[in-house]
């Protein structure tokens, strides 16, 4: 696909852009159990291995979405991407330590990481476009507000470790609030459907991979035979995942915005019930 013309827009068509508080955290995981997620490895497997693909991919998304900001002309749009970059790069830091305490619980990670890091950063790239990846941003953060719709409500979370519930709800709260940002600058430097299209695709394979071997590599490290699924773990994973897919292939309905989601209250309510709303 050719790169968007020198004459592509420079602001959004979209709902004005909103521009959210940059939040410093410092979640203690010194005492987080070996299988914090219904007391099961494989629930905590599926969790964690997202957690590893966190920290390399905020800083990608930083990259794809900085790499246009000479481009945006709109002040409040550039606000936000500049809001963007302090809450994904605190999202970074916080998830590498939890991370460093899954370590701690003798998981061996550094082949892993290294993998996605050669995969996904090394490898593909710099051979995708600047116009691609940031296709592949935005459809990304669709993702990550879909599932943190997910982990907002009721019941989801109920049966994590309380440090990696309030580490899950407070990153959710913030994919919400940045939800727009990137999927903006997409449509005010290339608004071309098949751009969009083509990010989806480009994220699903690569967050997808990431997400099933990662899973993978953590599970192999765990004694067998794994313990018995517990049933009510099995049971809400089963009615989310309808409502999750069907959420996320929506971003391919032409004339789609995130804002057209509203989901925005549900970050605002977490956020104030932990005093965070503000700042």
């Amino acid at each position: 696909m050719p790169a968007p013309s020198s004459r592509a827009r420079t602001t959004s068509t979209g709902p004005a852009p909103v521009v959210p508080p940059v939040r410093r955290m410092d979640f203690a995981f010194a005492e987080l159990p070996r299988h914090w997620f219904f007391g099961h490895p494989f629930p905590t497997a599926v969790v964690n291995a997202l957690s590893l693909l966190f920290p390399a991919g905020e800083r990608a998304f930083i990259r794809s979405v900085k790499h246009y900001e000479n481009a945006i002309t709109d002040p409040r749009l550039k606000a936000a991407m500049r809001a963007f970059y302090g809450q994904e790069a605190h999202h970074q830091k916080e998830h590498l330590a939890a991370n460093e305490a899954i370590t701690a619980q003798g998981y061996e990670l550094g082949s892993f990481l290294a993998w996605w890091e050669r995969f996904a950063f090394e490898r593909l790239e710099p051979r995708v476009p600047p116009h691609v990846r940031l296709a592949g941003t935005a459809a990304a953060e669709h993702f990550t507000a879909t599932l943190a719709e997910v982990a907002l409500g009721p019941g989801p979370l109920d049966s994590a470790d309380p440090a990696m519930r309030q580490l899950l709800r407070w990153h959710a709260a913030e994919e919400i609030e940045h939800k727009s940002v990137a999927f903006d600058v997409l449509q005010a430097v290339d608004p071309r459907y098949s751009t969009r299209v083509l990010g989806f695709l480009m994220a699903s394979l690569i967050i997808g991979t990431g997400w099933v071997v990662g899973t993978r590599h953590l599970l192999a490290q765990e004694p067998r035979p794994l313990p018995p699924y517990p049933r009510a773990a099995r049971e809400r994973a089963r009615m989310l995942l309808g409502r999750v897919g069907r959420r996320l292939v929506d971003y391919l309905r032409p004339g789609f915005h995130p804002e057209h989601h509203d989901n925005r209250g549900l970050a605002a309510d977490y956020l104030a019930s932990v005093g965070r709303l503000a700042s």
